[in-house]
């Protein structure tokens, strides 16, 4: 029999609100999980299990009295350590942050909660949600129930290990580089980064963020299904006044042909060769879905869109950040400072206004391009998961590492939605292809994964080593 755990939130939700199963019954099942794996890996930091149950009995007192719980009633999620869950400490992987309590929840954790999903636990993140690997002092090292030698992917990495794992049927995580696509390439499942704009975001805890994360950072889902990421998606995204930069649009668009364009190297960018079999296996299984994929050698320049995100990254408030990682101590938080000062160094007093203007420029250039091809089919990373770790390898590993990523990195740089979908497996390891729309088309994304998901290996939760 299917132990609740390994069951999709669409599929635990149906079984709640049909009451074949109650809310606590699904929340119990989720910690013992929790207890039998999570100690293997590290990928939740803290749970209130009386919490836990709590929320569940509420979900039950609902249908009880013939309310709709919501439409994820009893689902158990896990929250990133940057977002800020009401009551808990918003750590952002830091020791500095170790007794910010939020005093309000973010806006996707409200929506969420009032939908009737379950708040399991805090996901691990590396300090300062800087890597694309996953550790801090203050909770330790996140290890990939699928290899402890590979990366479990960052910065949402504790959130994309729990739902490998099953502690959880989802994991809500956050992506300015890579953040949501990156973990869940790494660990073999679904992560979607919603376009700049869809969900709202907003933590009460913490001073306002500078303009440039504002502009690229956003709130999503990881998931073992892409039906899962469909409904948390729709969930999200409801309305909040709190976050200025909101834009309440339908969750489907207009009608549009099954149309992608693939371009295996963007930019020139060197591919591992399973990269780009994993490329061609996906585009074949959309073309026996009815999509026309046509194979193009180019795409509005990545560089370009890559350098405007540094640049809205790092333009503002580096001296701040550089303090605030010396004074922590973590030497992850220090390669990326150390990887990344020279670039600063160089960059001009007005940075920040000329990369709003070349980012106008690049944002018109792909709405065009995504007029002519509605869904673009591309690397998630040049290379397959990385050893983990390889960042601290020396200047030579981080460079190979931030130069593998380059598609992570450029997309937010232009609001993009960019949806990663596993595809298999090469031996052990995890691999995966990444699906880009117009801004707002995340439907297209998630119509174009799921053809794929239909024609690719089930994705079932792991029992790490």
């Amino acid at each position: 029999m299917t132990e609740l755990w390994q069951l999709s939130a669409s599929e635990l939700a149906a079984q709640v609100r049909s009451r074949n199963v109650s809310a606590r019954e699904v929340a119990e099942d989720a910690l013992r999980r929790l207890d039998a794996v999570n100690p293997r890996i590290n990928a939740v930091v803290e749970c209130r299990p009386d919490a836990v149950l709590r929320q569940a009995d509420n979900v039950d007192a609902a249908l009880s009295r013939g309310d709709d719980p919501g439409p994820l009633a009893g689902v158990p999620v896990t929250v990133k350590i940057n977002t800020d869950v009401a009551g808990y400490a918003t750590t952002n992987g830091t020791r500095l942050q170790e007794q910010l309590i939020a005093p309000a929840s973010s806006p996707a954790v409200d929506n969420l909660l009032r939908a009737g999903a379950v708040m399991l636990g805090r996901s691990n993140s590396p300090t300062f949600a800087l890597r694309w690997f996953t550790s801090n002092l203050l909770h330790g090292k996140t290890l990939n129930p699928r290899d402890a030698g590979l990366t479990p992917g960052g910065s949402s990495g504790g959130g994309a290990a729990a739902v490998a794992a099953g502690i959880g049927s989802f994991a809500v995580g956050s992506d300015i580089g890579g953040s949501l696509r990156h973990p869940a390439y790494a660990c073999g499942i679904h992560g979607l980064r919603p376009s700049f704009g869809r969900v709202p975001a907003y933590n009460a805890s913490s001073p306002e963020r500078g303009i440039g994360p504002q502009l690229m950072s956003a709130t999503g889902p990881m998931a073992r299904s892409i039906q899962d990421l469909s409904l948390t998606l729709a969930v999200m995204s409801a309305a909040d006044p709190r976050d200025p930069w909101y834009v309440p649009l339908p969750l489907e668009g207009s009608p549009t042909p099954r149309h992608a364009a693939l371009c295996l190297r963007p930019g020139g960018m060197p591919i591992a060769p399973e990269v780009e079999a994993a490329l061609w296996e996906a585009r074949d299984r959309l073309v026996d879905a009815g999509w026309h994929v046509e194979e193009i050698q180019d795409t509005p320049s990545v560089h370009e869109a890559a350098e405007i995100q540094e640049q809205l990254w790092l333009g503002d408030g580096f001296a701040a950040l550089v303090a605030a990682v010396e004074r922590d101590g973590d030497p992850g938080a220090k390669a990326v400072v150390e990887g990344v000062r020279d670039r600063v160094a160089a960059l001009p007093p007005d940075v920040m206004t000329k990369a709003l203007v070349r980012r106008a420029t690049a944002a018109r250039q792909w709405q065009a391009f995504f007029q002519r091809y509605p869904v673009l089919l591309v690397p998630v990373s040049a290379e397959l998961p990385f050893p983990d770790d390889l960042d601290l390898q020396g200047r030579e590993g981080f460079q190979r590492v931030w130069d593998a990523q380059l598609l992570l990195r450029a997309f937010p740089a232009v609001g993009l939605p960019g949806l990663s979908v596993a595809t298999g497996t090469v031996g052990s390891t995890p691999i995966g292809v990444q699906l880009v729309a117009a801004r707002f088309r995340e439907d297209l994304c998630l119509r174009a994964g799921a053809d794929i998901e239909a024609r690719s290996p089930r994705i079932i939760a792991y029992d790490p080593a």
